[in-house]
């Protein structure tokens, strides 16, 4: 079961909201509803437990309204938001309220915070609310400060700190209430570059090590393309895309997004899986010196990877090691199996992946069995980087 469901979701602000609803089910365009503005419009997407969900998009894109609907925040003109199966549009107020303590926490754009209580203080609120007893909030709310790397800063007031420290103060106080849930809002936007990198980095850390479930608001591309496990596009109130960043990239839904990714740096986004290829042969370790010579004339190449029998990677084996094994009358080829060569995961970026170390060899991609899964060339990232999809639209 999805964490999160959101399930054909409208909201229509102004007169004869319901009526805009059916119109926009009909076809009735959105800038032609009178006396109404549609701000989210037919939104279906789940969260997976344990993602960073991205819901990315420009000013008045609808992305802002469609995550305070997440929470009942903001009440849905039509449609269905299930967490963990519970249906929260058919739920009473008190019922959302304590859904929103228990499960889910909220992170904003602007910090939030009680500029006269101390940094402790405005971390363990959401607890005292809770009706957490005193001790038990203080020691949560110490460890969450230390979690975001600010162990030692609470008798500080917010207004003593710098604007992203400020921000780790927010996701302390997310943290600390220990829902499983966290709706981020444009949660780094107002920092500068280089505090909003490194407020991005210890997200990704804190994700690694707690698996929370994230769905994380943004109107920059880069930042999306950096976080998000899967990314929904948002324009005019509509989900246009909803895939990795690998799949956007790739293969963009139309023209409009097309032409927003042109600029991305792909080599940022895409990884060792997209862009490597099938593995080809390879040899058993268990082969004999002079089969692998033999195989490897027969393929016209001169070095091949070698498995064990439960097809994990073992090494490489060159030609001239093969044939050196031969005359020392060597049984397998195990004597002749180098680890000169370079071995990442899946998931590693392509920017990453060559330097000096990987000299003209082609990369093995493993998975955390380290099975061979495929093999990275100079070509295939070339390929990698090249490609887009070639989009048309109807007239």
């Amino acid at each position: 079961m999805p964490t999160v469901r959101a399930e054909k979701l409208y909201k229509v602000f102004g007169r004869r909201a319901q009526e805009a609803v059916r119109r926009l089910e009909n076809g009735t365009p959105r800038d032609e509803l009178d006396g109404a503005t549609a701000a989210v419009v037919d939104a279906s997407f789940e969260v997976r437990d344990g993602e960073i969900f991205v819901v990315m998009g420009l000013s008045g894109s609808g992305k802002s309204t469609l995550v305070r609907m997440l929470n009942g925040l903001l009440p849905a003109t039509a449609g269905r938001v299930l967490v963990d199966g519970r249906d929260l549009t058919a739920l009473s107020k008190s019922d959302v309220r304590q859904l929103r303590s228990r499960r889910m926490s909220m992170v904003f754009q602007h910090f939030a915070l009680f500029p006269h209580r101390s940094v402790l203080e405005n971390t363990a609120y959401g607890l005292r609310v809770q009706g957490v007893a005193r001790d038990e909030r203080t020691q949560r709310a110490e460890e969450a400060l230390r979690l975001v790397g600010l162990d030692g800063w609470g008798d500080r007031l917010p207004g003593q700190l710098s604007g992203g420290m400020r921000q780790r103060v927010g996701l302390a106080r997310a943290l600390a209430a220990d829902t499983d849930i966290l709706l981020m809002d444009e949660a780094f936007s107002a920092l500068d570059p280089l505090i909003r990198k490194e407020m991005q980095d210890q997200l990704l850390q804190l994700q690694a090590d707690l698996g929370k479930t994230i769905v994380f608001i943004t109107h920059d591309l880069n930042e999306a393309m950096r976080l998000g496990d899967r990314i929904a596009m948002m324009r005019d109130g509509r989900i246009v895309q909803l895939g990795s960043a690998d799949e956007i990239l790739s293969s963009p839904a139309d023209d409009h997004i097309a032409r927003f990714v042109q600029d991305v740096d792909r080599s940022r986004v895409l990884t060792a899986a997209s862009v490597m290829r099938p593995p080809g042969k390879t040899l058993a370790a268990s082969s004999g010196p002079r089969a692998s010579i033999h195989t490897m004339r027969k393929l016209e190449v001169t070095e091949m990877f070698a498995i064990d029998p439960d097809g994990g990677l073992v090494g490489i084996v060159t030609m001239a090691d093969a044939v050196s094994a031969a005359a020392r009358g060597a049984n397998t080829i195990t004597s002749a199996v180098s680890d000169g060569f370079v071995a990442v995961a899946p998931d590693s970026l392509v920017s990453e992946l060559f330097g000096p170390s990987t000299g003209d060899r082609p990369i093995a991609v493993v998975d955390d069995r380290r099975r061979l899964l495929g093999v990275v060339t100079p070509a295939a990232i070339l390929g990698g980087l090249a490609h887009t999809k070639e989009v048309t639209t109807d007239a």
